[in-house]
């Protein structure tokens, strides 16, 4: 009677650490919705009361009534070519910063001189380099690198944090059998990398995309969000340039939240580490 009272004892903690995952996550959502709702009430009031278009605060159903009339023949246009640009520098600025990731880890001396030339191309103003790119590069290319450099650094060092925190005993067991350092990699470090480069890649889409948009800005391109942006800020189209500012921002969201759904199909471990550390 005792062990069948313990195994569902343990079968019932076993079941809500489970569940504190889901639950973590619906109180997320709801507590997303209940701020993004305050946010547009306050913004509602401010622009009844205290601002106006005139002085470049529209609405909330103003900025709807200019994204109905828009529709997605005028938005489609930009998003594809902004998308278009976000993604080649996403992929190429991600999988440059894991690969060099990868080689301080195997040549350990060349750290410091590669972790100061990230840390350089971090500091340096998208909007001052811009114009280099601009003037170096044709067509989209521009824009891509852009988007690269903005992700770069971001997606570097949760790399390293995540090769790093590889565990000992796992690598000391690795290296009793005779592996090397790329031995260790392959085996224990890449899963243990997982759950902090994948952090770091959901964080760099929205910056990939504000790099594109930003490059958009400095021309060479007769289309997409920053540009639609641009015109709109000329011809004094408040509630447009509103529209597009929420386009943008909906489509890094988007971007954030499916990078984060794939990370936690493919680190489930991660999910339940959380769950069992609270």
């Amino acid at each position: 009677m005792t062990t069948v009272t313990g195994t569902r004892t343990a079968a019932s903690r076993l079941a809500a650490v489970a569940a504190r995952p889901a639950r973590t996550a619906r109180r997320g959502w709801v507590g997303g919705l209940v701020g993004t709702g305050l946010v547009i009430a306050v913004w509602a009031v401010l622009a009844t009361t205290v601002v106006s278009e005139r002085q470049g605060v529209p609405t909330p159903w103003a900025v709807l009534r200019a994204l109905g009339s828009d529709g997605w023949s005028f938005y489609r246009p930009h998003l594809e070519q902004t998308g278009g640009e976000a993604v080649r520098g996403y992929l190429g600025g991600n999988l440059a910063a894991l690969g060099v990731a990868v080689l301080i880890l195997l040549v350990p001396p060349i750290e410091r001189v590669v972790m100061q030339l990230a840390v350089a191309s971090y500091c340096l103003p998208i909007l001052a380099i811009g114009p280099i790119f601009t003037v170096a590069l044709s067509g989209t290319a521009p824009m891509a690198a852009l988007a690269g450099l903005a992700v770069f650094f971001t997606t570097l060092v949760g790399a390293l944090l995540g090769l790093r925190s590889a565990d000992a005993t796992s690598l000391d067991l690795v290296r009793a059998y005779g592996g090397g350092r790329w031995q260790q990699l392959r085996r224990v470090r890449v899963t243990a990398a997982l759950p902090s480069t994948f952090a770091a890649l959901q964080m760099a889409a929205p910056a990939a995309l504000l790099g594109a948009i930003i490059g958009e800005y400095l021309g060479s391109v007769d289309r997409g969000l920053g540009v639609a942006m641009v015109v709109s800020e000329q011809a004094l189209d408040v509630p447009r340039t509103w529209g597009i500012a929420f386009v943008s921002g909906a489509t890094a969201g988007v971007a954030f939240a499916v990078i984060g759904l794939v990370a936690r199909l493919v680190t489930p471990w991660a999910r339940a580490g959380e769950g069992t550390g609270s």
